[in-house]
């Protein structure tokens, strides 16, 4: 009975002794398991990123209006900011006045056959010189109409983003019903006009081509007044330089309309970190109606709604294992999780310091070589968001 006694209490002090050995070998598994889950689950962390469009000023300028604000959504061809047109309206002055001073010219020339006429015996001579004055007429009546319109266009511009405001400050309660009546009163007026001036300048351009025709089957007589012929050459010579002053004056006008090139959101302006220090304060947020801007100058950013790729960072022991096209997994931890599969689609020539956020301590700065992976349709990330990457 002692003996028995003894036993079970030498077994039990055995026991005493096996127990946390037992846990600690369970424990020490349990984290040689979860590391190596962990390892499989994520070994590469990226960003999502998405494509982003600067957009800057074509030409230098002040800017007049900005008509978008910080992360409003905005769709492909919107006018995003125009920029001041006061000197294009100076060049149409000047063009108008030009135009004024060749039809007083014509006048002339025109006085000058009329008195001539009485000593001329040959009446094929004056009939000619009058079809080349009613020619250049036309021709002056079809650029006045073409300056009229255009001038009313940069006016009917201006109009429609007063109204697009008014309406804003309507819905705001901001101003009463009858500024936004009065706003869209001048804009549908001016409307009106272009329209009549339009149809004003297709009757024009008929009455050109008509007396294009009449001259060009009078011109077979062959009869020629050196001292009139020369006086009307350089007049047609000064319209055709003005027509092309108005054709370049149109593109102009287009390139003071800087629109969205894409479906996207407006987001800040980006600088480089070296001019950071640099920065005044707003400068990275948008340019702002009355700034003077330089050709090529950033007015603000429009990025795509969704992001297109991620790029993630392979260290030195990874490089071998990486080829373009291989199947990978990405792994979204945020809700809602997901987990799909895709592949690199190309690798980068270099190492570079990877993003502060991926690097394990944030005191000791990271290398990697940049891998770039295609987003696989269905997987929901917003750009800017840190995924897993599986399988490098």
């Amino acid at each position: 009975m002692r003996r028995k006694r003894t036993t079970t209490f030498r077994f039990g002090r055995l026991n005493l002794h096996v127990v946390p050995i037992l846990v600690w070998l369970a424990a020490l598994a349990c984290v040689v398991i979860l590391f190596r889950h962990r390892s499989q689950r994520v070994q590469v962390l990226g960003i999502t990123q998405g494509r982003m469009y600067q957009v800057s000023a074509p030409v230098d300028s002040r800017l007049k209006i900005v008509a978008v604000e910080l992360f409003e959504d905005v769709s492909k061809g919107q006018v995003l900011a125009t920029l001041d047109d006061t000197q294009l309206n100076a060049q149409i002055a000047t063009i108008y006045a030009e135009i004024e001073h060749l039809m007083a010219q014509l006048l002339s020339v025109q006085d000058t056959m009329l008195a001539e006429a009485a000593n001329m015996e040959n009446n094929v001579l004056i009939s000619k010189r009058r079809y080349d004055i009613d020619l250049e007429n036309a021709r002056l009546v079809v650029l006045e109409q073409k300056v009229l319109i255009e001038t009313d266009k940069m006016a009917m511009e201006d109009l429609s983003v007063e109204v697009k405001i008014a309406t804003e400050l309507l819905e705001e309660d901001a101003i009463p019903p009858y500024e936004l009546q009065k706003a869209e009163a001048l804009y549908n007026a001016l409307a009106k006009k272009i329209e009549l001036n339009q149809h004003l300048l297709a009757q024009a351009e008929r009455d050109l081509e008509q007396a294009g025709q009449r001259r060009e089957e009078f011109s077979r007589l062959k009869t020629v007044h050196p001292s009139i012929d020369s006086a009307l050459e350089a007049i047609r010579k000064q319209i055709a330089v003005q027509e092309k002053l108005i054709d370049e004056l149109s593109v102009q006008r287009e390139a003071l309309k800087i629109t969205s090139p894409v479906d996207g959101i407006v987001t800040q302006i980006q600088v480089n970190s070296n001019q950071v220090a640099l920065r005044r304060p707003g400068e990275d947020v948008l340019r702002r109606p009355g700034e003077f801007v330089l050709a090529g100058d950033p007015i603000l950013v429009v990025a795509e709604k969704e992001p297109t790729e991620i790029v993630a960072y392979i260290g030195q022991e990874q490089l071998a294992k990486v080829k373009e096209m291989m199947v990978v997994q990405i792994v979204k931890n945020t809700e809602p999780a997901q987990v799909a599969n895709s592949q690199v689609v190309s690798l980068s020539p270099t190492m570079e310091l990877m993003p502060q956020r991926l690097w394990r301590n944030p005191n000791i700065a990271q290398w990697g070589r940049p891998i770039l992976i295609k987003i696989p349709p269905g997987l929901k990330l917003l750009p800017g968001e840190t995924v897993g990457i599986r399988g490098l």
